[in-house]
């Protein structure tokens, strides 16, 4: 391990080669004996300086001022300044100009001088080390950032280019499915559609995600106001009606500043979901109410409570709380899917267990509030 270097400044030799004595086992030590001739020597070391210890009376410059002129081509170097008892103000000066670590009064106690700048010295080897590790995580931060446009770029390429061929396939199914085919061939059209149905809305909900991670979402912000949210997928319907379930519309009539599409769409997920966990022959409460300044939107279930992970992971992209091994529906994005629109509009999803269930809800801000 290479030794740290250390300057030394006095205008009396025997000062200088004395601090040589005590620190040269220990330190590479450098000497001068004034102010110039110290800029000299800095010049010719041009490498990493751990410490710099002058005295502070010298003719022609004092330490102060020599320490001031260190500070651009050295801005790291730890200082010690070596003064008498009355050059408080020097103190003071070499404080506020020259920015040292610590004074030294002499005569110096060489215990305490050498604790002093071993001390000094692992405060400068700490700040170098900080700073290499600083350096290294800059680095990897932007290795990240490269790859998270990277991926973006990507994934918004490869949906782009399955969509292509998905419109082939669909319009040509739809052709076939209006043609003259034997019961075999129809349900053989009938499932290349539904495949292709399924993975059309795969590709259209990970580019929505990529678009709001990648702050490409454009949203239409208007003042609107919902009276129901009725129009439903035709999954959702069947869910529900699987399931015997109904939905209870309780909905204010307030404006809200939001894209009207967007926000439907986030409800009707969120009832999707809600039906998913909900106990047959229940019904899930739809609610907008004015509070303060916003109005909540929320989606209440009867059934299991969430517990605080369980929230975590299906906030997660493709978590499917089902054995995907077993014919698993969906994608696990729907969540995933809200909270990149509502990051969109300023808001987020939150999460409350009731006495019954679960309520999913999130906030709007009113149009006049």
């Amino acid at each position: 391990m290479s030794k740290h270097t250390i300057l030394c400044v006095d205008d009396e030799i025997d000062n200088v080669e004395a601090l040589e004595r005590l620190f040269r086992k220990k330190y590479t030590v450098l000497k001068a004996t004034s102010g110039k001739q110290a800029l000299e020597v800095l010049d010719q070391h041009r490498g990493a300086l751990a410490l710099i210890i002058t005295d502070q009376r010298m003719p022609e410059m004092t330490g102060v001022e020599f320490l001031e002129k260190t500070l651009e081509s050295h801005p790291e170097t730890v200082r010690i300044l070596l003064t008498g008892y009355t050059d408080l103000e020097s103190v003071i000066s070499a404080v506020n100009k020259g920015q040292i670590f610590r004074y030294i009064t002499k005569p110096w106690d060489p215990v305490d001088l050498a604790n002093t700048v071993d001390h000094a010295v692992d405060r400068f080897a700490l700040g170098q080390e900080l700073k290499t590790k600083n350096s290294e995580l800059a680095k990897a931060l932007e290795e990240l950032k490269s790859l998270d446009v990277a991926k973006s770029n990507f994934m918004i390429l490869i949906n782009h280019e399955l969509k292509t061929p998905l419109t082939s396939i669909l319009s040509f199914s739809a052709l076939l499915s209006e043609s003259a085919l034997a019961d075999e061939d129809k349900l053989m059209v009938n499932r290349i559609s539904r495949s292709a149905d399924r993975l059309k809305n795969l590709v259209d909900d990970v580019l929505l995600i990529v678009r709001a991670e990648t702050n490409q979402l454009k949203i239409d912000v208007q003042n609107v106001s919902f009276s129901e949210f009725s129009d439903l997928p035709k999954e959702v319907v069947n869910l529900l009606n699987q399931k015997n379930i109904t939905i209870g519309n309780h909905i204010s009539p307030n404006g809200v500043l939001a894209d009207v599409r967007l926000v439907k769409q986030i409800m009707q997920r969120l009832i999707h979901n809600a039906a998913k966990f909900c106990q047959d022959g229940t019904e899930i409460e739809v609610k907008v109410a004015p509070e303060a300044n916003v109005a909540r939107f929320s989606v209440t279930n009867r059934g299991p409570h969430l517990s605080s992970k369980v929230v975590e992971k299906i906030m997660k992209p493709f978590y499917i709380d089902e054995d995907v091994m077993h014919h698993s529906s969906g994608t696990g994005l729907g969540l995933t899917i809200c909270q990149a629109i509502l990051k969109a509009h300023g808001s987020h999803l939150q999460f409350k267990n009731t006495d019954q269930g679960v309520m999913v809800s999130f906030e709007l801000p009113l149009a006049n509030p």
